[in-house]
């Protein structure tokens, strides 16, 4: 009661500073509002006609869909306060299986904040440290200085390269770690992205782990002796940005138009480009203009042009789902496809071996076989470049889908087991690239 009299007081005294205190108040308990009520469903469909149908709904309501049902296995489905009646009545008429998993999925977003919040609070990383802790999820500037402190400090081995700007204008960098400065062409070039899908926080400790392990602790010196990295952590700033500040489940990135706005910059790019994707704008999936239209993906295209010669491996994060996929999305097999599978399943048992245990093992396969059908993808453009080992991962959820905080949502106790085991995956790439690499050139 004394906090209210106290803002009344200055609202009479100093009408327009009153008014800023209160926008301040209600903004921080208005966090997540977007959200009330949201529920997440799980559905389950017998034939590939129901399939096809919940693509009819998605795109009829723009509905988040997170898992996309198939036969044999069980979708998830976000679904706004004011549509779940009318929701439940269309899976009804179809014969859709369905579950309410979370009834209001704000509940889950606060819970997130607070376990969150409570790690920052007990983090007992030494800030004279040059890392970064593993208990929390970092923001944008944390990360976009941290890029910079690492190539003052290790510039023998690290150079930070501003690659452009994002729709709104943040600066987009990635590292090149080498112990050569990129000038031997005898080594091969591993590429390693994450936060192209700006909700899918979980992707970020992959990098930041990557980051960690090649230059501040060294343990396998082959690893940077016989292997050029380029690691790009952000590669959707803004919508990194707001899916922290306002809209947790953003996807996208900002370009302004309808429906507030925004491209799936995974649906962007230049291979079969506008097939699988959505012309509309408001879908989840809505592939932008044109091909390349987003300065994100022109920024990630220009860096797979500029190293291609070299470029032996590019692996996408993503999450969720436990999967290690490869192309083409439209349905086509990639020419090496045996390659892609058989390094997979190296890179999935090595993960498998140090995963928790109730975390479902890593799936590995071609994408439409394993996911589902889409065009303009990071990893097939890629691979339609010349990039021979090119994949997209999706790491696991906190303990599958069925833990504390579902789908997208980090548990702070997973981050460094997430940057951990995704780490054991990429070694396995790594270490297969180079031996790869100097197959084929010495062939030339």
């Amino acid at each position: 009661m004394y906090f209210v009299n106290a803002i009344r007081k200055g609202l009479t005294i100093m009408r327009g500073f009153g008014l800023i205190l209160c926008l301040i108040f209600n903004y921080v308990f208005a966090k997540h509002e977007f959200y009330e009520g949201h529920g997440l469903y799980q559905v389950d469909v017998i034939f590939v006609e129901q399939t096809q149908y919940l693509q009819e709904l998605q795109s009829k309501y723009a509905i988040d869909v997170w898992i996309n049902a198939h036969p044999g296995r069980q979708g998830q489905i976000l679904v706004p306060d004011y549509l779940k009646e009318k929701f439940e009545e269309e899976l009804k008429v179809a014969g859709i299986g369905y579950t309410l998993l979370v009834e209001n999925i704000k509940e889950k977003l606060d819970l997130e904040d607070s376990l969150l919040e409570a790690a920052a609070a007990r983090t007992n990383r030494s800030k004279s440290s040059p890392g970064l802790s593993f208990d929390v999820i970092h923001r944008y500037d944390v990360v976009d200085q941290y890029l910079v402190d690492l190539a003052n400090s290790y510039p023998e081995t690290v150079t930070v390269v501003s690659a452009g700007k994002s729709v709104e204008g943040r600066d987009i960098k990635y590292l090149k770690i080498s112990t050569t400065n990129f000038q031997d062409t005898r080594k091969p070039v591993v590429m390693l992205q994450s936060l192209l899908h700006a909700r899918e926080w979980v992707t970020l400790p992959g990098t930041l782990y990557a980051i960690e392990k090649l230059v501040i602790d060294v343990t396998e010196s082959d690893l940077l002796q016989d292997i050029d990295w380029i690691i790009l952590p952000i590669a959707n700033p803004d919508g990194y940005e707001i899916s922290h500040t306002e809209f947790r489940f953003w996807r996208k990135n900002r370009a302004p138009h309808a429906c507030m706005g925004g491209v799936d910059l995974n649906r962007n790019f230049d291979v079969f480009w506008g097939i699988w994707s959505s012309s509309n704008p408001c879908a989840e999936d809505y592939r932008g203009p044109y091909a390349f239209s987003e300065p994100e993906t022109a920024i990630i295209r220009d860096i797979l042009h500029e190293y291609r010669n070299r470029l032996e491996v590019y692996i996408d994060l993503h999450s969720f789902g436990s999967m290690i996929l490869f192309g083409y999305g439209n349905g086509q097999l990639a020419p090496n496809a045996l390659t892609l599978n058989f390094l997979g399943v190296q890179m999935a048992q090595a993960i498998d071996a140090v995963k928790w245990p109730q975390n479902r093992n890593y799936i590995v396969g071609h994408i439409p076989s394993i996911l589902y059908r889409a065009s303009g993808v990071s990893s097939d453009y890629a691979t339609s470049v010349g990039i021979p080992l090119s994949y997209t991962y999706e790491l696991p959820s906190y303990r599958g889908i069925v833990g504390t905080l579902q789908g997208f949502l980090v548990e702070p106790e997973f981050i460094a087991q997430a940057g951990f085991e995704t780490w054991q995956g990429i070694k396995v790439a790594a270490r297969f690239a180079v031996r790869n690499f100097r197959s084929r050139t010495t062939e030339k």
